[in-house]
Parts: structure tokens; C-alpha cells; sequence
């Protein structure tokens, strides 16, 4: 693999800098990625790109993707995480939008994937149920079909920022009769569609992030069926294997640990540096190494996709091991600010710093750390991959 830039892709990265740097919503700057921002401070930065035409670089370009190189992908994603800046959500782009265009019909494609491409449009998941989480299979939301309607009725979990989606994509099970995997539909849902209740789950940090959705008796034309009846599964696994390549994060991690070594640079231990005590220098090493092992995965992923090949096992590779890094990351930076990353009781905010530690390092550490945890379950739990693993790679 040549890890060398070319001039072009150089020149790439200065243009990118710069759109981002003149272009970025400046109410955003330093925002992170809290999930209490308002719908349209979520959607500022997709809407930008969205004129633009970069809202959907992965997208084929007869559906309005940029047409840029794996290389150019990834530059894109370095310099976006160099200014942390509130990507579009994943959920339209990332994960509904490919499935519209590979398994939708042409009505399905014009109706919603310029709504995607604009950020005009909020998706949410209605994946999970209780009982249903890493064993998707075990579905119990019905559609039964009246006439030109299929009437859903179940209980959705861990909708994230349902409460702001204005349209959702659900699994529901449309031949009870059928085998697990056999039995289950992809149907798209208006989430103002009567009958729809979202009820928020207050997280530990006191923000309202996911949600349980409650449908009863709603009503969802039959056009709103993606693919064919009982074929949901196909379609749900191919969504999920453009998830699991998105959870990886590389570049933020990357931007993380950069971070990190500020930190440690600043606090000392008994008059050392804590970059410079042995134990921790280790610790950093090692993440940094795991995070080099991800990037080179990562970058041979966007270049077998750049080549026409859809996600497959290795996206289960990238969740993995994308995930473990980013915990043991913000493990290590909640170490690194010690007693500056404590959290009051209520709101979870930072309780200050007197070391000279920006507020970029300390505040919401422990906010960071706790929200992190879920990495590892979401988009398929840790376990389940390395099942796939096994079975797909390995033939086991």
C-alpha cells in the first residue's frame, strides 16, 4: 500500500482545509459532538455541504456523491476531525440512504434521497427492541397488512434523537409463521404518522440522546416498503455493515490521542511529566500502535469500496477494534486529567482546572468516558462480531 500523497491529493487537503475553515458554521466551533444541540445546530454543517454537493462522498455520484478516491475520503475525514467538526448524522446518510439506492424502487430513491444530501430530512432507527438488541433477529413489532396499509404496533428502544426524526426506517415482522430471519420487513415510517410516541430516556449525564418509541396502530402505506415483503433481513444487514465501517472513528481517535499528549505533557507526577513516567508512556504507545493496525484496515476498506465492492466482514473487524480503541482513549484522557475531569452530581460539568488544562481536555472528560461505554454494544454488540468473524473470515 503507497502511504504517500500525491501532489493532487496535497492539493486536495489544502482545498478541503479551507472550505472548512471558511465555511464551518462558527456557532459550532468547539461544540464537539454534545447530543444536547438544538435540530438545527445538528444540521447547520450538513446543510452547508449539502450546497456544496460533499454531503454524501461514499455515495455513487449518479446519486450525488463527490466521485473522490478512497485517498480523498480519507483526507476528507482527517480534516473534518482536525477541526471537530458535527458530521451528518448517520442514520440518513450512512446507513438509510445506501439502502434507498441499492434495494429501493425509483419512486422511494426521488421521494427521500434529496432530502438526505440536503439535511432537510432527520432519520432515526427503529432497530432494537427490548429483548432485541444484539439478537436482532427476535423482533416482535407486527405490520399486518389492511389493504393499501400495513398497521404496525410494538415497542422500539435506543432511538437515538428520535425525538428530533422526521421520518424512520423499521424492522417490523410481517410473517410470524416464518423462520426469525425469514419473517421480517424494511419499512420507512413518517414519525408524524398518528399512533408514534416517543418517550426520552434520560441518560447518566442528565441529556436526552435516546429514546423509547412506542407505535400503536399506526398506519404506513405499502409503498413505504422497501424490497420485498419478509426480505427486511437482507436489507438489514447490509445497513448494518455500512454502520459498523462508520463506528470506527479513526480519524477522531487519531485526533484524540494528539490531545492526550497535551494533557500529559501538562501533568506531572512528583515533578515528572506524566508523558514521561513509564507506565504511561506504555499505555499511549500501545494505543497508538492499535490505532495504526485500525487505520491501515480502515484505508484497505475505502480502497476495496473505491473499487465497487460493498462493506463485508472486515466492517465487523473495524467495529471491534474501532471501538475498544476509542474506550481505552477516553479511559486513559479521564486518567490524565485526574481530579479536573470529576463531574458534579447533576449536569455532569467539568469542575474546572487550575493546571492550565484547556477546557477541550478537561470539561465533560468523565461525560466522555461514561458515553463511550456504549461503543461497544451499539451497531451490533463486540461478541456478535466476533462471531461474524469467525464464521465469515475463518469458516468456523
Amino acid at each position: 500500500m503507497n502511504l504517500e500523497f500525491t501532489p493532487e491529493e496535497i492539493e486536495f487537503r489544502k482545498e478541503v482545509r479551507s472550505f472548512i475553515e471558511e465555511n464551518y458554521p462558527k456557532e459550532l466551533v468547539g461544540a464537539g459532538t454534545r447530543e444536547d444541540l438544538s435540530r438545527e445546530q445538528f444540521l447547520a454543517w450538513h446543510k452547508v455541504l449539502g450546497k456544496k454537493g460533499w454531503s454524501v462522498p461514499a455515495w455513487p455520484e449518479k446519486y450525488g456523491g463527490t466521485g473522490w478516491s478512497s485517498t480523498q475520503r480519507y483526507i476528507w475525514s482527517e480534516e473534518n476531525a482536525r477541526m471537530d467538526t458535527i458530521m451528518p448524522l448517520p442514520f440518513a446518510v450512512s446507513m438509510v440512504g445506501p439502502v434507498i439506492y441499492t434495494f429501493g424502487n425509483d419512486e422511494q430513491k426521488a421521494q427521500h434521497l434529496p432530502g438526505i444530501r440536503s439535511g432537510e430530512v432527520w432519520w432515526c432507527q427503529g432497530y432494537s427492541e427490548p429483548g432485541a438488541g444484539s439478537d436482532l433477529a427476535s423482533v416482535k413489532t407486527t405490520a399486518v397488512r389492511d389493504g393499501d396499509h400495513y398497521v404496525i404496533n410494538g415497542q422500539k428502544t435506543w432511538t437515538t434523537l428520535a425525538q428530533h426524526a422526521d421520518w424512520g426506517f423499521f424492522l417490523c415482522r410481517t410473517d410470524p409463521s416464518a423462520k426469525a430471519q425469514e419473517g421480517i420487513s424494511f419499512i420507512l415510517v413518517d414519525m408524524r404518522t398518528p399512533g408514534i410516541e416517543v418517550r426520552p430516556i434520560k441518560l447518566i449525564d442528565g441529556t436526552h440522546e435516546v429514546n423509547e418509541t412506542w407505535l400503536t396502530d399506526v398506519r404506513v402505506p405499502v409503498e413505504n416498503l422497501i424490497g420485498e415483503e419478509n426480505k427486511g433481513w437482507t436489507y438489514a444487514k447490509f445497513l448494518l455493515a455500512h454502520e459498523r465501517s462508520g463506528i470506527a472513528g479513526v480519524a477522531r481517535s487519531k485526533r484524540g490521542v494528539e490531545r492526550l499528549r497535551n494533557i500529559a505533557v501538562q501533568e506531572t507526577v512528583d515533578g515528572v511529566p506524566l508523558i514521561e513516567t513509564p507506565e504511561f508512556a506504555r499505555k499511549i504507545s500501545q494505543l497508538e500502535i492499535d490505532l495504526t493496525a485500525l487505520e491501515f484496515t480502515e484505508l484497505r476498506t475505502l480502497a476495496s469500496e473505491a473499487a465497487g465492492k460493498g462493506p463485508g466482514p472486515e466492517s465487523s473487524i473495524l467495529k471491534v477494534k474501532g471501538t475498544e480503541v476509542q474506550q481505552r482513549l477516553t479511559e486513559l484522557t479521564l486518567e490524565a486529567v485526574n481530579h479536573y475531569g470529576a463531574p458534579y452530581a447533576y449536569g455532569m460539568e467539568a469542575t474546572g482546572n487550575g493546571a492550565g488544562i484547556g477546557p477541550d481536555y478537561a470539561d465533560y472528560a468523565a461525560e466522555t468516558y461514561f458515553n463511550m461505554r456504549k461503543t461497544s454494544i451499539y451497531g451490533g454488540s463486540n461478541e456478535i462480531q466476533r462471531n461474524i468473524i469467525t464464521k465469515m473470515i475463518l469458516g468456523l
